[in-house]
């Protein structure tokens, strides 16, 4: 059983690695082409295009949002023990 919670724990924070690896790297593309990046993530499905419309033709904004974004991904990692 004990085995089972530890491979359990560490299946769960390589996903919340993974999660604050994309936060992190999207960020950092948000903060250094804004305008490329949410070009790139415009849809025609309308949930998709929800999330990344407040950033159209505003890439100062996307710049704001992609430090946050980081910030809270290097927050995520770093608290992540093994």
């Amino acid at each position: 059983m004990m085995m089972e919670n530890e491979t359990m724990n560490l299946a769960v924070k390589r996903a919340a690695e993974m999660a604050a690896v994309f936060m992190i790297g999207d960020g950092l593309l948000g903060v250094l082409q804004p305008k490329r990046h949410v070009k790139l993530w415009r849809s025609d499905v309308t949930a998709v295009d929800l999330l990344v419309r407040p950033f159209h033709k505003h890439p100062t904004r996307r710049r704001l949002y992609g430090v946050l974004q980081a910030s809270a991904g290097v927050l995520l990692a770093s608290a992540l023990k093994r």
